[in-house]
């Protein structure tokens, strides 16, 4: 999927996540503006109500769609279900769209009535959902390989080259320019990117070296730099992660648990849709 086909896919997904929400809005606005004690007096309140043909429905197709988004992507996380067809960060981007369109017709299903076990689960949802955008967030920081596989510490780590062998083999600099660079890439210097390039920059163009030899110095430098980060944000990022699915897995179990001792409840009272 290349990056044209890509921001289509992502347009695509947000622009039916606020199209649905606009049009459930737009379609029971003055039920879900009535009071809660005066809806049975509502005209619609049979439909819009979260037994009614139309509230129940957008219960079970909510259900079905958090269902759905979080199966698949386990099944393609943990046992490479479609590994052959679809990189594992489009089925995130398709997971994250789910459970966000699924809790959005679930929450239009309670008609913003919240009580009892019905609200535990709401609240979990929220959460799931809120630290599911965070979740994200913090994906998207992890180096990961083409294929959208999260890069280990040992394979980033691997990536790293001896930089001063490196540079002294292909641009045979003297020993003292050397060091400079071996001084600059220390974890100790406290010196950030830019200025380390600038500092470099400057020492670079004191010596004789031709124009395109200081640009490679540069590059390869500037690779390295940036390996350097990854590797200090995949060690900040492993251990966000770890707090991360404290909250968003119990959440989801919880939310999950509630879900189905609702439908079993709502079956136990012969609540059948269409069926």
């Amino acid at each position: 999927m290349n990056k044209s086909v890509h921001t289509v896919y992502i347009f695509t997904m947000v622009t039916i996540t606020v199209l649905v929400t606009v049009y459930l809005f737009y379609t029971g606005y003055t039920y879900y503006g009535t009071p809660l004690e005066e809806r049975f007096y509502h005209p619609r309140h049979n439909w819009f109500k979260p037994s009614g043909i139309y509230g129940q429905g957008l219960g079970i197709i909510g259900t079905f769609l958090i269902v759905f988004g979080v199966s698949i992507y386990i099944a393609r996380k943990r046992y490479n279900f479609l590994a052959k067809y679809i990189r594992l960060k489009y089925l995130l981007e398709f997971h994250i769209f789910l459970c966000t369109l699924g809790p959005i017709l679930v929450l239009f299903h309670t008609a913003f009535k919240f009580g009892g076990i019905v609200s535990v689960a709401f609240w979990s949802m929220v959460a799931v959902v809120l630290s599911g955008v965070v979740g994200r967030f913090i994906y998207n920081q992890i180096p990961k390989t083409i294929e959208g596989r999260q890069l280990t510490m040992n394979e980033v780590k691997s990536m790293q080259t001896d930089l001063a062998v490196v540079i002294h083999q292909k641009f045979h600099l003297e020993s003292n320019t050397l060091d400079i660079i071996s001084d600059l890439m220390k974890e100790e210097n406290t010196l950030d990117s830019g200025k380390k390039m600038g500092y470099l920059r400057k020492v670079l163009n004191r010596g004789d070296l031709p124009k395109e030899d200081r640009k490679g110095i540069l590059k390869i430098v500037k690779q390295e730099i940036s390996l350097s980060k990854k590797i200090k944000r995949l060690e900040r990022m492993q251990q966000l992660f770890k707090y991360w699915h404290v909250v968003h897995m119990p959440f989801a179990i919880i939310m999950l648990v509630i879900v189905v001792i609702h439908v079993a409840v709502t079956l136990a009272f012969g609540y059948r849709w269409i069926f």
